[in-house]
């Protein structure tokens, strides 16, 4: 699709309306614990700004479900980016109405202003033609550059383009296309993907593209064990997906036809008990026996999962190998991000577990491309229509 990018704009003494994804985590005291979305709207906010734009950012947070909540306010988040930009950023506590008009007024030019959470208004998430309509007043240009959000048909994310003269990607969204695009399009060979994470029935569309361009793939998480039990091997107490066994038989098929190698973990970390590390076992085969479940792959997988990993040209990975959250069964995971950082290949992390993975095991410095948006890339991988892109190309 045809999208224009801010090159092609004019933004000088204009109203620049950017959606970005300031959704980020706070803890019980209001503080944020991740900036990384923040961060990640850095180059658009700074560019419009030195183009004498006036900025004006919007963003959801959390889920109030078309309610105002104290706990949900996006406060927090414009006094970080005030600390990142160095400069002071304006804040109203509306998005829409005539405390939000008046505040957008009164900008000059290069100075920046961020509406409160959109998601207080029911409107959003409900893509009003209303709400979409106050929100465009407010705007001379729209700048999509909430990547994450992109696969969501919100008032901010696509209903309110139509009704503003001017429309463009931002920095982030345009990094997003063309990382991903490449790893689609044109892949430095050989392309290994990485799959992980729990249901194998939610990553299906995706496998199935990526079987018809990836020389070898990589499967852990929980949806091993499916494919290991569509194979006839005993998994224990493992998490599987019954309904998806001939799915994924048929998945492992397929893969054989192209000429495809996939790998499943052939060692695991397993316990009869989800708890932190209690009874934490590591079996000496594939098999896991009775009453055990596998939680996290084996070291042996680790191994040879690192091989696979080092020979790649590109690398594309979504989904933990293991309980991600509970730290008896991160290693596997945690491994895996340091194989990556450390390959010479193209690395492209799909946002999610994955990205978190690797801020966790601090080698983020090292990766190609971490998006941020887990769901979005999922589906921009599937050939699914993301409406906040189709919006752009309108």
């Amino acid at each position: 699709m045809s999208i224009l990018t801010l090159d092609a704009l004019q933004l000088a003494g204009k109203r620049v309306f950017i959606r970005v994804d300031f959704n980020v985590p706070l803890n019980a005291a209001g503080e944020i614990t991740d900036d990384r979305r923040i961060r990640a709207a850095l180059p658009t906010i700074e560019e419009a700004l030195e183009a004498g734009a006036r900025v004006i950012l919007a963003s959801h947070l959390g889920r109030p479900k078309g309610k105002v909540r104290a706990g949900l306010s996006l406060l927090p988040a414009a006094e970080r980016l005030s600390e990142l930009l160095q400069r002071d950023v304006n804040f109203v506590d509306d998005c829409v109405g005539d405390g939000a008009r008046k505040a957008v007024q009164d900008l000059a030019s290069g100075q920046v202003l961020l509406l409160e959470n959109l998601r207080f208004y029911a409107g959003e998430e409900a893509n009003d033609r209303a709400f979409s309509r106050q929100l465009a007043e407010l705007a001379d240009v729209w700048v999509m550059d909430a990547f994450g959000a992109a696969h969501r048909a919100h008032a901010s994310t696509a209903g309110m383009a139509p009704f503003v003269a001017e429309r463009a990607a931002g920095r982030l969204v345009g990094q997003e296309l063309r990382f991903l695009g490449e790893a689609l399009r044109a892949p430095a060979r050989p392309f290994l993907a990485i799959l992980g994470g729990a249901k194998v029935s939610d990553k299906i569309k995706v496998i199935d593209r990526l079987l018809a361009r990836c020389d070898a793939l990589l499967i852990g998480g929980a949806m091993a064990y499916t494919f290991l039990k569509s194979q006839g091997v005993s998994v224990g107490a493992s998490r599987v997906e019954e309904g998806a066994l001939d799915v994924a038989k048929r998945v492992l098929e397929r893969a054989e036809l192209r000429g495809v190698a996939v790998h499943l973990p052939i060692d695991h970390v397993v316990s009869a008990r989800f708890d932190e590390g209690e009874g934490r076992k590591i079996t000496s085969a594939q098999a896991i026996p009775e009453g055990l479940m596998g939680l996290d792959i084996g070291p042996q997988t680790t191994k040879m999962f690192a091989r696979e990993v080092a020979k790649a040209g590109t690398v594309f990975w979504n989904g933990p190998m293991g309980v991600f959250e509970v730290d008896a069964y991160a290693k596997g995971t945690l491994s895996l991000a340091e194989s990556v950082a450390a390959a010479e290949a193209v690395s492209v992390i799909g946002g999610g577990d994955s990205a978190a993975a690797i801020q966790q095991a601090g080698v983020a410095e090292a990766i190609t491309h971490i998006s941020t948006g887990g769901g979005a890339s999922l589906e921009f991988l599937q050939g699914e229509p993301l409406p906040g892109l189709e919006a752009l190309a309108a």
